[in-house]
């Protein structure tokens, strides 16, 4: 770690959700860290940003002025152009670059017990899970999310993203979108799912098939076929799942009971037959595999399974999944989600639909790119999961510039929902979408909030909130 507090680092895009936990622990550990955002010139979030500067953070406009020096190492995600004035400046000063993947491989591979959650969805979950057994099991591990962790917001730290521990442990997602999961070398690999998101399925297995090689002991989804197929290639397994019968870690049959926001079940541990009831404070059964992923991990880094069971008992959540806002006096429902993939909101959507009342989803894609890449499932989706009194609302998909292709946006999706005989609505301006949103709106409606990559989604749950009151 010395290495690298030893000299002052600067972060391109800091307030975004891979990059502000990264920048969190390297300033715990003493680096001097400073930064810039698109988001904070264009006024977003300006919350984010004066809590970032109370904690000592220097924070510039995205002009290049914050790179004074080649000493500073300049952090910056994949998709940051070549022509954005820090990329510009640091190369004038021939700064060294880091991705945000090459850095935080770098943190975490220095850790002793390295555990990595991997898979297309529910990885920022399974962290926060893992992460909160860890710290309970008095482990005082690092951990590294892609969102804020209730367990651990409070009013003076309220983008708990990250935690910033002294002992062996180090839990952290691993993304597969851009391929740097390739750059971990994990003692624990969790794959919870394999699904159509960023990459196709070919790529998708390849990738995971080498993380779950290359680390020491894997925690498999039995219940996942792409998954299952994987696991030859794990030196060592620990499989759970929720309804396989070869599940070391499993669920007894019968024993789950579903609440609007809660889950209960007892675990078994088909190695030993003892039983352990759990008692989930979120819901839906994409949770119960999510906890079975955790508690699976954790026992793999040697946390009996009786203590990591009662400890998931006080687990609250993430900020943004599955998210209760509130309720108008009149009963109606606000949740605010991540929801961007078809696995995502399908996961969603089945929560909500597992419990009576209508549902209207709000949904705003996170980019251009990743509606063609897939579109179609999308569509799918919301025409299978939502009934005929439901409907979905598409306003266009989130843009903080730069060059990208427009041609393709939510107008199709909306076509191709209706084609598959789902009911949805296109509604281009977000703020004509929460108009349309209170016209419709009846006592017993949920409504959902759903997208990635924009902050402004959960004001904006809140705010309708507000009206619908």
């Amino acid at each position: 770690m010395t290495d690298l507090t030893s000299h002052p680092w600067f972060f391109c895009g800091i307030g975004g959700s891979g990059m502000l936990p990264l920048a969190l622990i390297l300033r715990g550990a003493g680096a001097q860290v400073a930064g810039s955002d698109r988001s904070r010139d264009q006024g977003r979030t300006p919350e984010k940003f004066a809590w970032l500067e109370s904690l000592g953070f220097e924070l510039h406009p995205q002009d290049g002025s914050g790179i004074v020096s080649a000493q500073q190492t300049l952090v910056a995600s994949a998709a940051v152009e070549d022509t954005v004035p820090e990329m510009v400046r640091a190369a004038k000063l021939g700064c060294p670059r880091m991705s945000r993947a090459q850095l935080l491989a770098a943190l975490f591979n220095a850790s002793q017990t390295r555990i990595a959650i991997g898979g297309t969805s529910g990885k920022s979950t399974v962290t926060g899970m893992a992460g909160w057994i860890m710290d309970q099991a008095g482990r005082d591990p690092t951990i590294m999310n892609g969102a804020v962790m209730k367990n651990y917001a409070t009013p003076t730290a309220p983008f708990a993203s990250a935690r910033v521990g002294s002992g062996e442990a180090f839990v952290s997602e691993v993304d597969e979108s851009d391929g740097s999961i390739a750059l971990y070398r994990p003692s624990v690999a969790v794959l919870g799912n394999v699904s159509l998101d960023h990459k196709s399925m070919e790529e998708l297995r390849d990738l995971f098939g080498d993380f779950l090689a290359n680390a020491d002991v894997a925690a498999i989804n039995l219940d996942d076929a792409e998954v299952a197929e994987l696991a030859p290639r794990a030196k060592a397994v620990i499989s759970f799942g929720i309804s396989h019968a070869d599940a070391m870690i499993g669920v007894v049959p019968g024993s789950i009971v579903e609440g609007l926001t809660s889950l209960s079940a007892i675990i078994v541990d088909r190695r030993d037959g003892s039983h352990h009831p759990l008692a989930l404070l979120v819901p839906g059964r994409h949770n119960l595999a999510n906890a079975l992923a955790a508690l699976s991990a954790c026992y793999a880094a040697s946390i009996p399974l009786s203590t990591a069971v009662h400890a998931l008992g006080s687990f609250v959540g993430l900020a943004r999944r599955f998210d209760f806002v509130g309720a108008s006096h009149s009963n109606i429902t606000v949740i605010d989600d991540f929801g961007h993939n078809p696995d995502k909101i399908a996961a969603t959507l089945k929560t909500l639909k597992a419990h009576p009342g209508r549902v209207i989803a709000l949904f705003q894609p996170h980019g251009y790119g990743p509606l063609r890449q897939m579109g179609a499932e999308l569509a799918q989706t919301f025409a299978r999961e939502l009934g005929p009194d439901d409907l979905a609302i598409l306003c266009d998909p989130v843009y903080f510039g730069g060059t990208v292709d427009q041609s393709e946006g939510s107008d199709r999706i909306v076509r191709l929902i209706e084609a598959a005989g789902g009911i949805a609505e296109y509604i281009p301006s977000r703020d004509d979408c929460a108009a349309r949103i209170v016209q419709l709106a009846r006592p017993g409606d949920r409504v959902v909030i759903m997208g990635a990559r924009d902050d402004t989604l959960a004001l904006f749950a809140r705010d309708l909130l507000d009206v619908l009151a």
